[in-house]
Order: C-alpha cells, then sequence, then structure tokens
C-alpha cells in the first residue's frame, strides 16, 4: 500500500490551512501517535472532537490498517487556534511486509497545552489534489 500511496499523492502539494469541522459522534479505530514511521507523507485531517480531558483533542483521518500503518501528530496552539499536522506512514515492525489494502477511519488523541475553548482547529500541510 505504500507504493499506492506514494503514487496517489505524486502530484500532491501541501496547501494552506483549513478549518476542520468539529464531529462529536466520531467512531473509528484509535491510533496511538508514533514519531518513527517510515516514509512518512501529509495525511488529511478530516474533523476532530472534544474528549473528556479538555486539555487533548482527537484528530480524524483515514489511513491503512493499523498493524501496518501509524500516524504522527503535532500542534501549534495560538490564542485563537490550534493547528494539527499529521504525518502518515509504514510502522517500522511492518517495513517490508505484506499489508491488505483496506481504508480504515482513525483518530489520534492529541494533547494541548491549553483547552480548546473556542478556538478554531486547523488542519496543516493537508495534502491538495492539484490536477483540478
Amino acid at each position: 500500500m505504500a507504493a499506492v500511496l506514494a503514487a496517489a499523492t505524486a502530484g500532491i502539494a501541501a496547501a494552506d490551512t483549513v478549518e476542520l469541522p468539529e464531529r462529536p459522534d466520531y467512531t473509528g479505530v484509535l491510533f496511538a501517535d508514533h514519531p518513527a514511521l517510515v516514509d512518512p507523507h501529509p495525511l488529511r485531517a478530516e474533523s476532530w472532537s472534544r474528549l473528556a480531558d479538555e486539555h487533548a483533542i482527537a484528530v480524524h483521518f483515514t489511513t491503512g490498517t493499523p498493524q501496518c500503518y501509524g500516524v504522527h501528530a503535532t500542534v501549534t496552539e495560538t490564542p485563537d487556534a490550534v493547528v494539527v499536522d499529521l504525518q502518515g506512514g509504514t510502522l517500522p515492525e511492518a517495513a517490508g511486509r505484506a499489508c491488505i489494502m483496506i481504508a480504515v477511519a482513525g483518530s489520534v488523541e492529541v494533547g494541548l497545552q491549553q483547552p480548546v475553548g473556542d478556538r478554531k482547529v486547523l488542519a496543516g500541510s493537508q495534502p491538495l489534489d492539484k490536477s483540478g
């Protein structure tokens, strides 16, 4: 799937930040944040939701199975916004292993210095399809 993802993102560049919709009813597979991904690439954040811990939010995305693929999130906070950058990639222990090609709705918990409150949640480094 890494080759498929690489081919699919060949004509893609990073776009400016975009505001993410809040989806409190989102259900998906919880991915652990994994900073040591193989072949990391920008991953499109789709929405976000509040968590019981007000110093964290869940950011939602679509990727491959959690047995093979992972996500790493970084966050920048300002008084008006929370900007989340997602990177997707292959888990080190899955490198070189055959993985099924299936889309998985996922989320990752992202820690915050301050509660999100009424700040906007923005996605940074969003892949942008330049074909259209």
